[in-house]
């Protein structure tokens, strides 16, 4: 049988690990440890990385770093202005990545009840240990199931209306080629939820994301295929953004909402599985 990032058992396998680390990132992930720790002294009580540089994928260059850091306290308008200094300082050292996202939660809020199947899941199975004790110990083990599909990517509807304003007020090549790329990931990563449960499986790779989804939906394969490249390699032409505001968007949040329902807490709560929460609530653009 196919792995599809599952155990013998049907539950989720932690993906990435320090081992895995090119060396190219090595020098990076390195400073991140040190700086993150001076940074936030006592406050810290764990850092992770996730994303493609743990999965040993990330490319010289193109690849951004992100970390996700949890205090032991609510992180203050200081710990994310320090978190804001942290991602620019390691960003502009290192030629080798392409911007730094760092995610700033609490440990109540990473294990309440609340976030369980989301920021909790994302934690437990898309981060790998940096700093500090590993708050995965104290969370349940996952299956890809409608429960975890709706709770991470159930809220794309309330998100369009945002994502309509932020493409109004654009205007500058750069902010495109940001907005592209931000959409194109959440799109992807929802498709694949979408169709997670039937699949029964788990893949981070965006191209393959896309390649499972057409397999359920033929009829928006290729749109999806075409959101998969501009996640990787966004665009300037504020066009893109727009068909997935106007398009593929609306489509699939509602077909999510038929299949899934929708999640119960608003848009930013959490962590955002799907968008891989990479794709939400950065301190530095990719």
């Amino acid at each position: 049988m196919e792995h599809r990032g599952l155990d013998a058992y049907g539950y989720f396998e932690r993906e990435g690990s320090l081992g895995q680390v090119q060396r190219a990132f090595r020098g990076a992930v390195a400073a991140a440890r040190e700086r993150t720790a001076e940074a936030y002294g006592r406050r810290l009580h764990s850092a992770y990385l996730y994303g493609s540089v743990p999965r040993g994928t990330a490319r010289p260059g193109r690849s951004d770093l992100d970390l996700l850091l949890v205090l032991h306290h609510k992180p203050s308008d200081d710990d994310r202005d320090t978190a804001e200094v942290l991602a620019r300082s390691i960003d502009e050292d290192f030629e080798e990545i392409d911007g730094v996202g760092v995610l700033l939660h609490d440990k109540d809020t990473v294990l309440s009840e609340e976030e369980r199947f989301d920021l909790g899941w994302f934690l437990a199975c898309l981060c790998t240990p940096l700093l500090g004790a590993d708050l995965a110990e104290h969370l349940p083990r996952y299956r890809p199931d409608s429960l975890l599909a709706r709770e991470t990517n159930g809220d794309l509807a309330s998100l369009l209306p945002q994502w309509r304003t932020r493409l109004r007020e654009a205007s500058a090549p750069q902010e495109y080629r940001s907005l592209s790329r931000l959409f194109a990931r959440r799109l992807v990563r929802t498709g694949f939820t979408l169709v997670m449960p039937r699949w029964g499986g788990w893949t981070s790779d965006l191209a393959e994301s896309a390649e499972v989804f057409g397999s359920y939906y033929p009829q928006r394969a290729a749109q999806m295929r075409a959101a998969a490249a501009v996640a990787l390699d966004p665009v300037e032409d504020p066009a893109v953004p727009l068909s997935y505001v106007e398009d593929l968007g609306p489509w699939l949040a509602d077909e999510y909402t038929a299949r899934h329902g929708t999640k119960t807490r608003s848009p930013g709560a959490g962590a955002g599985a799907g968008r891989c929460p990479a794709d939400r609530g950065r301190t530095a653009p990719a």
